[in-house]
């Protein structure tokens, strides 16, 4: 033998060795082929066919043949179907369902025709209700195992869950517009909570809201409601009401029924001390301190805080001792500190001797400085409210 049929030999043996060995695997591996049939003996075409495992899992799915020319179809074949045990299984919805079950061993295999049960069938037009519901029954209890252990069981449930899911995103956003609606109604029906201010008019109504601009004839105030232009002449007294009302603060739980963060202080109310006139009947005589524009705030080189304004009395009496009391806010607790400064006025002295410069006459003004140093330390906000006293 020469050398090159010995080269060549060598070359060959491996690949007729490795055509061997995968023809060996692929002997491994087998077919499964049938025709499908719905009740009305007319074969099912375009339908899917499903291979499950012994376990119920899905190994394979196709769909049955078309026909052509108008004959034939119906047909499906699973390729590469490993030994062990199977069940073909149809669901052809009002052509019927049915499943078989095979079992590859060493061979393909070729099944006969699978007629499926359950659908409309011919010629059958006449037997009894009863019947037709035995045989509903029946078929219902075949395809309930295959309902449960199918894929289209899977997709069932994966749109059940997503409308679970939309129907949470919904609560959820009906739960967001039922707590605004809340709110708007604890505003309606406590002004306060918003406003600070409470102007009485002559004619036995109230206002409340925010003075954005005033001058020595109208006031124009921010209600509910927009924008009112009240006449002063109609005015008969503007009260300035602190709101008590804490925020709801985060507290842990641990600590929540020991824990209660404190209030707002409540001001004193002006002492009116009129003499013999009560303050019903002295009413449309008694003073009247508002503040006129706004309070300005400015911080000097030092850090030092000082809050300057101007206060009027629009009232028909005197107004002694007037005085602006601020309240500081200092965090989010509640902690609050109060700062007074008094009006620059005229100077009045009293039957006892004592002499005060805080006094208003009627139409009279005064402007205020109050002066935080910065050892004070910061604060979130403040409210203030105009007090004063009235004597003869």
């Amino acid at each position: 033998m020469s050398k090159n049929n010995i080269v060549k030999g060598a070359i060959l043996f491996p690949l007729f060795l490795m055509v061997f060995v995968s023809g060996l695997q692929a002997k491994d591996e087998y077919k499964i082929s049938g025709t499908v049939v719905g009740s009305d003996e007319e074969r099912v075409t375009e339908t899917t066919v499903l291979l499950l495992k012994e376990d119920g899992s899905e190994s394979q799915r196709t769909e049955t043949s078309k026909k052509r020319f108008g004959r034939g179809g119906g047909n499906f074949e699973f390729e590469d179907v490993l030994p062990g045990e199977y069940t073909v299984q149809i669901d052809a919805g009002e052509q019927g369902s049915g499943s078989v079950p095979v079992s590859v061993v060493d061979d393909d295999v070729e099944l006969d025709e699978i007629t499926l049960s359950g659908g409309p069938s011919a010629g059958k037009g006449k037997e009894s209700s009863e019947e037709s519901e035995t045989t509903s029954q029946a078929d219902d209890s075949q395809a309930a195992p295959a309902e449960t252990t199918g894929p289209d069981n899977e997709y069932v449930i994966n749109e059940l869950s997503f409308e679970v899911k939309k129907l949470n995103a919904e609560i959820k956003h009906l739960n967001t517009e039922m707590e605004d609606l809340k709110a708007l109604s604890k505003m309606w029906v406590n002004p306060l909570a918003i406003y600070s201010k409470e102007i009485i008019l002559k004619n036995g109504s109230t206002v409340f809201g925010k003075i954005v601009y005033q001058d020595e004839e109208t006031l124009k105030v921010e209600t509910l409601v927009g924008y009112l232009i009240i006449q002063r002449e109609n005015v008969v007294r503007i009260i300035e009401n602190v709101v008590t009302e804490e925020s709801q603060e985060y507290v842990p739980e641990q600590i929540r029924d020991s824990y209660s963060p404190p209030p707002m202080p409540k001001l004193a109310e002006p002492q009116y001390t009129s003499g013999s006139l009560s303050r019903e009947s002295a009413k449309q005589y008694s003073a009247n301190c508002v503040l006129v524009g706004n309070i300005s705030e400015k911080k000097d080189k030092q850090g030092n805080y000082i809050f300057t304004g101007e206060v009027k009395n629009i009232g028909g009496r005197r107004s002694d001792f007037v005085k602006v009391d601020f309240v500081f806010r200092k965090n989010w607790s509640g902690e609050t500190k109060t700062l007074t400064t008094f009006v620059r006025g005229a100077y009045h002295t009293f039957e006892s001797g004592i002499t005060t410069d805080a006094t208003l006459l009627p139409g009279a003004s005064g402007g205020f400085e109050l002066y935080v140093p910065h050892s004070f330390g910061s604060f979130i906000g403040y409210s203030y409210v105009i007090d004063w006293e009235e004597y003869e």
